[in-house]
């Protein structure tokens, strides 16, 4: 299993628009990459390790996919709308990282 983790740097003046995110935007994702998608999660930060402190990641966004492969051929078809979606609820550059789930 291959996770695809979008995070969204929390920085001085990030907008974030979490209803847009969860209502809209990842529902695009989700019709858009079918079946390949496997399970998907959003998470919005609320600090960092110290409390009270700022959240590092405004939010975070994870889809599951069966292997590398399966994420690349579904998503590369569809990356320009999904990516032409992104200001529409942040003015955050987003950052990914993929990883391979072992637990």
């Amino acid at each position: 299993m291959v996770k695809v983790s979008i995070l969204y740097p929390n920085h001085s003046g990030t907008k974030f628009n979490m209803s847009y995110y969860v209502g809209q935007h990842m529902p695009l994702v989700q019709r858009l990459l079918g079946s390949a998608l496997k399970g998907m999660s959003v998470e919005q930060g609320i600090c960092g390790e110290k409390p009270g402190s700022p959240a590092p990641y405004i939010a975070t966004g994870h889809l599951l996919f069966e292997s590398l492969g399966t994420y690349q051929t579904s998503f590369a078809p569809h990356a320009e709308e999904i990516i032409a979606d992104i200001p529409k609820y942040t003015n955050s550059e987003p950052l990914v990282q993929i990883g391979e789930v072992k637990l």
